[in-house]
């Protein structure tokens, strides 16, 4: 067999190589924040299965670490309270630490911690759904800049559709710091371009993961699913070749400040 045959067994008819992912990925140091379950959980193992080296997140130590014992390849188990500002910094600083660097950050922490109607919501839950939904994010990248810089790596926020849509009563403050990730995105992507970092979001629609187990009730979800043209909710799974692909140089490199719909055709426009 000669090489050029070689060449070309291991490559489509468009030029590129049939083990691309595997190439683009392997060995490069990735950090997913809240990533003990649900979609980060399933966009951390993807990494890992394909030679990254990974590092996961996790407000309960037990939880994470049993998540990482669960992927495999030596994933990098990390505990902290992302509505503590320290905590998220002390996160980064040990993924950058136990990775050698970083190339990506994927700012996926967060949750609704409950619907909450405008006249409930205190002082108290408004601080903490800002710093954990919103706040988290800016602190997490400031943190990994320096290690961004270096590797001219790429950034990529968790938004949802309740950014877009408002979302459904009592996740008001939820959905406005699920909108404020996408715009971040947009706006760090003008600012960090010059050091060839490229930041982007995937807003996930209504994924079936425990989350919703949590916050929505079958018959709602139900309901959703109905009017969901793709007629069913995502799943965790759904959502990572969004990530990857933002996460990849080759075939994303062009692509900054750009938000990504994974919702099966739920919302337009």
């Amino acid at each position: 067999m000669t090489d050029t045959h070689q060449t070309n067994a291991n490559q489509n008819e468009a030029g590129w190589p049939a083990d691309l992912l595997a190439r683009e990925f392997r060995g490069k140091r990735v950090l997913v924040t809240g990533s003990s379950r649900g979609i980060g959980a399933a966009v951390a193992a993807a990494f890992a299965d394909l030679g990254a080296r990974v590092a996961i997140h996790g407000r309960d130590p037990a939880a994470v670490g049993a998540a990482a014992a669960a992927m495999g390849h030596g994933v990098v188990p990390l505990a902290g309270d992302f509505a503590d500002k320290a905590a998220t910094r002390a996160v980064v600083a040990g993924a950058v630490a136990a990775l050698g660097g970083l190339d990506v950050l994927i700012n996926n922490a967060g949750t609704m911690l409950g619907r909450v109607a405008l006249a409930d919501i205190d002082d108290d839950f408004l601080q903490r759904q800002f710093d954990l939904n919103a706040a988290s994010a800016v602190v997490a990248s400031r943190a990994a800049l320096p290690a961004l810089i270096e590797s001219r790596g790429a950034i990529v926020n968790t938004g949802s559709i309740s950014g877009r849509t408002g979302g459904s009563p009592g996740s008001s403050l939820y959905s406005a710091a699920k909108a404020f990730q996408a715009s971040l995105a947009r706006s760090l992507a003008t600012e960090l371009a010059p050091h060839g970092i490229r930041v982007n979001a995937v807003s996930p629609g209504t994924i079936a993961t425990d989350f919703h187990e949590r916050y929505s009730t079958p018959d709602k979800l139900a309901q959703t699913a109905a009017r969901i043209p793709l007629k069913r909710l995502g799943t965790a799974q759904d959502c990572v070749g969004a990530y990857l692909f933002l996460a990849s140089t080759r075939l994303a490199g062009y692509v900054t400040g750009q938000v990504i719909e994974v919702n099966g055709g739920q919302f337009y426009g």
